[in-house]
């Protein structure tokens, strides 16, 4: 528990050391070594050398080709693993790439998904994502969630798999048994070979044999209104701030992998922080001021996020009205709402509002530092 919460500390702090140099881009990276551990931060990380414990890193673009002789915990928009690492893999990003060995588990999540086939995994895979690609052997079982899941190595054990198109490759060779939900029967490739046996389970909204209920119970009704309380906080602070949103959408779109690394770093270690401060007597006024301003936070930034969408399509599609408030409010309600809505489509819904959230809170801490910086 130790080794967690100081891990937490020190990635508290280099957010701030990257929140600290931001206006200086030829800075890219923040690195920090704690022990045999590593945490390393930015725009860009390229991991070159060993590392010999843990490796957690966070960035725009990520690409670790020295061995890791821990666990690696990674977050960005591209990343690519091509070195072995001797524990296991905790990642999400909008492409991942594993190429290498793992030593135990694999636990990702991403839009795009490849375990391939230089890879070699001797524990177990829970994946979910846009495309799942696994061309690798693994040593356990797989879980995989996905838009489309493609299997084309061996597998020794079971395999659990709920998709819009499961396939079977050439190469397939699963030991277990293969169970899948889908509204596709699954495409098995004539060499591919399920030892264990193939497994349709039906769709979850029939699997009692009942019709499925549509009316609305609570729980929707109350994240109806929670969205629609969202959607009209956009247009206030926008109709409020319009100066400082519109420069929390251009530092957005101008620095969203830096927006990305610091709202994830803050997203976790506050909560923690807080947490720690409460435990002492000194502290517990900071720790309810922390708690506070990070529960206000959170909403403020998920609607940064459309306030940044609204803009974009704004200028894009009505370029000449642009400049005009009463547009900007409408058309930034308009980005919140389709991120609240797309945020209710299974599995993909979770990872949209994350990365609005991630993003727009970044973002946010961004320009209030531009805003501190120009007032002193």
């Amino acid at each position: 528990m130790g080794k967690q919460i100081f891990a937490v500390a020190l990635s508290l702090g280099m957010a701030f050391g990257v929140w600290a140099d931001d206006d200086d881009d030829r800075k890219p990276v923040v690195a920090h070594q704690a022990g045999a551990d590593q945490f390393i931060a930015g725009e860009t990380v390229t991991v070159n050398q060993p590392v010999a414990g843990d490796l957690f890193t966070s960035g725009g673009s990520i690409d670790i080709d020295a061995d890791v002789g821990g666990d690696i915990v990674a977050m960005g928009g591209k990343l690519r693993i091509g070195a072995d690492v001797a524990q296991s893999v905790y990642a999400a990003g909008g492409q991942v790439t594993i190429s290498s060995k793992v030593g135990r588990n694999v636990r990702v999540a991403g839009g795009e998904v490849e375990i391939g086939p230089r890879a070699q995994i001797l524990g177990n895979v829970s994946a979910a994502g846009g495309q799942l690609k696994l061309l690798g052997p693994v040593a356990g079982y797989v879980q995989a969630a996905g838009g489309r899941i493609y299997i084309d190595s061996a597998v020794s054990g079971d395999v659990d798999a709920a998709s819009g198109r499961v396939e079977l490759g050439p190469n397939a060779r699963i030991a277990g048994t293969l169970r899948y939900r889908s509204g596709k029967e699954i495409t098995q490739d004539a060499a591919a070979q399920v030892l264990g046996g193939v497994e349709r389970l039906a769709p979850r909204a029939r699997a009692s044999g009942k019709t499925r209920d549509v009316r609305f119970k609570p729980s929707r009704v109350g994240a109806g209104l929670w969205a629609l309380g969202l959607t009209l906080l956009a247009g206030v602070l926008l109709g409020v701030l319009p100066r400082f949103f519109g420069g929390v959408a251009e530092t957005l779109r101008a620095r969203w992998g830096m927006s990305l690394l610091i709202g994830f770093v803050l997203l976790v270690c506050v909560p923690v922080v807080a947490l720690m401060l409460l435990v002492s007597v000194i502290g517990i006024p900071l720790g309810l001021l922390a708690i506070a301003l990070y529960l206000a936070l959170l909403p403020v930034g998920y609607v940064s996020a459309g306030i940044c969408l609204g803009d974009w399509g704004l200028q894009r599609f009505k370029a000449d009205q642009a400049g005009r408030l009463a547009w900007r409010v409408g058309a930034a309600m308009l980005g919140v709402a389709v991120i609240a809505l797309l945020g209710w489509v299974p599995w993909l819904g979770v990872w949209v509002g994350l990365a609005a959230l991630l993003i727009g809170v970044g973002a946010l801490a961004l320009q209030s530092k531009h805003l501190v910086n120009s007032l002193n």
